[in-house]
């Protein structure tokens, strides 16, 4: 078994990580800003980066914040990893981070192209929207009387336990380049997510499709971000919804 560093290991995808690493033996370091012992903010770098990545043999990196800051954080992740002779970096981006020109999604493909360039031995897998995410976004679009929703774009959500478990399949074996992408069972309409959300939730509210305008919505109108062929994921949306809702009651 091995030393393992998963960054961002508190979040929604970095938590599930760190408990499938564990659960087959590895040692397993979560650094976040705010985990102790390893409390470090990577955009920051510093003295604690280098104390965390002591001994580790495969770093995860799911840490990344849309707010900017994560290529400076690549850097110094990627600066501690090679001064600690770190065998295998993992990295999780998104699907059509490529082809989409939306600033967040820019940032993620210049944290691939640092990763690809470290010197490192290096895996990167990309994958569709969380169900987590997609409900986040429904529910604060629900909060108004009228759901507005870009017309005539799709989205193919998916699990991310199951995206977590492809993470640490990947971590725990050998440096694989850029792997194939993981998506969700499903390529939907928000039209049709955003009414199976408002039902799980009890609301009643009109759904309202608008056309917007630019390169990025055309990106994402055109599937830029989806992985029809790539459909590996078993669980649905609605079944996502409805797990949530029984946790809730």
């Amino acid at each position: 078994m091995s030393t393992m560093l998963v960054t961002g290991g508190t979040g929604t995808l970095g938590r599930i990580v760190t408990e499938r690493l564990r659960a087959d033996g590895h040692e397993v370091r979560v650094l976040s800003r705010h985990a102790q012992p390893y409390a470090v903010d990577l955009r920051k770098g510093g003295p604690g980066l280098d104390t965390a990545m002591a001994g580790v043999d495969t770093v995860v990196h799911c840490a990344s914040s849309p707010n900017g800051g994560d290529e400076d954080a690549a850097r110094h992740l990627i600066a501690a990893a090679r001064g600690a002779g770190v065998r295998h970096l993992v990295y999780i981006s998104i699907v059509g981070v490529d082809r989409v020109p939306f600033g967040y999604y820019r940032s993620k493909l210049a944290v691939e192209r640092l990763v690809e360039e470290s010197g490192l031995g290096w895996t990167v897998l990309r994958a569709t929207q969380f169900h987590d995410l997609l409900a986040r976004m429904l529910g604060a679009l629900a909060k108004l009387p009228v759901v507005l929703l870009p017309a005539r774009v799709k989205d193919q959500p998916i699990g991310v336990a199951e995206v977590a478990e492809r993470l640490a399949e990947l971590a725990e074996g050998e440096p694989a380049g850029r792997v194939t992408d993981i998506g969700g069972p499903e390529v939907r309409t928000f039209d049709s997510l955003a009414r199976s959300y408002l039902k799980a939730t009890g609301r009643r509210r009109l759904v309202v499709s608008v056309p917007l305008w630019g390169r990025a919505y055309r990106a994402f109108r055109s599937g830029g971000h989806l992985a029809p062929e790539h459909a590996v994921g078993k669980g649905t949306f609605e079944e996502y919804l409805d797990r949530r809702s029984g946790h809730r009651s």
